[in-house]
């Protein structure tokens, strides 16, 4: 039997389909031949050079399939990759670099000055590629791996400022890769095209499904997403079967009508998730896609990726809310009160909890901030049993769905109610000729303001509208219409700007 490592996804899919594409972006391509060569050559420069296991490797590289290369490379190496973004502020890198303290770091010649300032051990990827391959040491290595042993590394925001390693083991991504190819059928006939970056949980699905079922991806040139003709060019040309986007990347689609001038012809398969659908925003991909099976997948990093998933299967108007669905499999999702007491009835607000193999194992080189988020389960008091606190709210609709209401940090208290900003954002969302809206609580001045994208409605058109859709004390106090919301690198609405900026 084998061991539980994703590494044996690209050996059986190498020596199935060894001249297959595996990978592809505008410049470059891998078959899985290649690419399990060159993985192989990395991994045996890491073995002879970084003595060890299960220690921290930074990818330094501009996104191109080469970055798959030194993951993989890496984990063969019984090491785990940590991927950092070449365009990432400095200060938020050294920031990295302090928490992680890697043992190595993997860059390329035109990277290779900014790199050595990182680590003492240096290497460079046109160069490993070209090392001898000890395949001995190699199968030494996954033979002697563990399922607990760590893949990645993945940094998100904290909320100090100070970024998270979220550290996920071997177990819980294979976990999570066999049952999603299962639960949406990913199959080796696949094409999928990828949009998240790879420091970014998004972009798993479209790595470890194609690698598992020896599909084929491609990397999406992130210029593109402001281009909708380029984007469903794409699609076409390289004949995509597959997306898993971030909604802010459809959203760009249906503004502009785009499927009027193009409709790719080979889409069959169209997830998202990592924030909030807009239903309008679905229900005209679902016009264009009748018979293309749509998946709303919810999951923070920490449960490795998706912890709920909802495969859409009725009718929405655009004022109603897409569930996130049932809990994935091998997963157990629950909400607690503020009392950590179990919810069971619907419309009941409370937290999202997890528990199950999905679990990440924690934040690197953080245990205070570990305990503060993976903690006992308050419902079991007989044996230790650690669930995560997502920190995000929930309800139960009429059928046990769960649908996603806020993060818990988006909860206000204002004029003696409690009030979800999350749910004033749908309700303007779902007025036409919105293209984009977020919401904020000026705490100073007590007053809730709404920063909205139109070319057509303007602060009276909004506010008439919310009044038919809202609470009289959920309606904002303050509306600031704006050319473009900013955009993080995730392609979320970035919160953090607006609120110290714009406020």
């Amino acid at each position: 039997m084998k061991n539980i490592n994703v590494i044996n996804y690209l050996l059986d899919s190498a020596e199935k389909y060894p001249d297959k594409t595996a990978y592809f972006d505008e410049t470059r391509s891998y078959t899985y031949s290649k690419l399990l060569k060159d993985s192989k050559a990395i991994a045996s420069t890491l073995i002879k050079k970084l003595p060890g296991a299960n220690q921290p490797v930074l990818i330094y590289l501009e996104k191109s399939p080469s970055v798959l290369a030194a993951f993989f490379g890496t984990v063969m190496s019984r090491n785990f990759y940590v991927p950092l973004d070449i365009s990432m502020p400095e200060y938020r890198i050294n920031l990295i670099v302090e928490n992680l303290k890697p043992k190595a770091i993997i860059t390329d010649t035109a990277h290779y000055d900014a790199a050595k300032e990182f680590c003492k051990h240096v290497f460079v990827f046109e160069q490993s590629i070209d090392t001898e391959i000890d395949d001995k040491a190699i199968n030494d290595k996954i033979d002697s791996s563990l399922d607990t042993d760590p893949v990645y590394v993945l940094y998100t925001s904290g909320s100090t400022g100070v970024p998270k390693g979220v550290v996920v083991s071997h177990r819980s991504l294979v976990d999570y890769i066999d049952h999603f190819c299962d639960e949406v059928d990913i199959t080796s006939d696949d094409i999928i095209a990828n949009q998240a970056p790879f420091y970014f949980d998004a972009s798993l699905i479209d790595i470890y499904c194609t690698l598992k079922m020896g599909a084929t991806m491609g990397i999406v040139p992130i210029d593109y997403f402001s281009v909708p003709m380029k984007l469903l060019s794409f699609l076409q040309d390289n004949n995509i079967t597959t997306i898993r986007w971030v909604p802010s990347a459809m959203k760009m689609i249906s503004m502009f009508k785009g499927f009027k001038s193009l409709k790719p012809d080979k889409l069959r398969k169209i997830i998202f998730g990592a924030e909030s659908m807009p239903t309008k925003c679905y229900n005209y991909w679902k016009e264009n896609y009748p018979e293309a099976v749509f998946v709303q997948i919810y999951g923070p990093t920490e449960i490795t990726g998706v912890c709920t998933y909802h495969i859409v299967d009725r009718d929405y108007e655009d004022s109603e809310t897409i569930p996130i669905g049932k809990a994935f499999k091998n997963s157990d999702v629950f909400l607690l009160d503020e009392d950590d007491k179990l919810i069971t009835r619907a419309d009941t607000i409370g937290e999202i909890c997890v528990k199950g193999s999905c679990l990440a194992l924690g934040y690197y080189n953080a245990p205070e901030k570990t305990n503060e988020v993976f903690t006992q389960n308050p419902l079991n008091p007989y044996y230790p049993e650690k669930i995560y606190r997502t920190g995000d709210l929930a309800k139960y609709n009429e059928r046990g769905e769960f649908v996603f209401v806020s993060r818990k940090d988006f909860q206000i208290k204002h004029m003696g109610h409690r009030i979800e900003l999350g749910e004033i954002e749908t309700a303007v969302m779902s007025i036409a000729d919105i293209k984009n809206a977020c919401c904020a609580f000026d705490e100073k001045k007590q007053k809730i303001v709404l920063f909205y994208e139109s070319e057509v409605k303007g602060d009276e058109d909004v506010l008439e509208a919310l009044k038919k859709k809202l609470q009289r004390y959920m309606i904002p106090n303050v509306f600031k219409k704006m050319d473009k919301l900013p955009m993080n690198a995730n392609g979320k609405v970035d919160r953090k700007y607006l609120k110290e900026n714009c406020l």
